[in-house]
């Protein structure tokens, strides 16, 4: 038998809100890394957490300009 399995519709009326709550949680993480950063010894751990925050904040600005682009396209 075959598996004739229609693909789900694209259902994009809740991207704004999916991204928001991911920037919120992004935010999160920075600032519960950056609480870390303060108690750290180790050279190592304080870089990988500062590049891994960076690499947050280019995400946070992905986001942001996904969010942008879904305003534009419902207008």
């Amino acid at each position: 038998m075959a598996n004739h399995q229609q693909p789900k519709p694209d259902d994009r009326s809740d991207n704004v809100e999916k991204l928001q709550n991911m920037i919120h949680n992004t935010i999160e993480n920075i600032e519960a890394s950056e609480e870390t950063l303060r108690y750290t010894d180790s050279e190592e751990e304080r870089q990988n957490i500062e590049a891994k925050n960076r690499r947050r904040e280019d995400s946070i600005e992905s986001f942001r300009n996904e969010i942008r682009d879904e305003a534009r396209d419902n207008k």
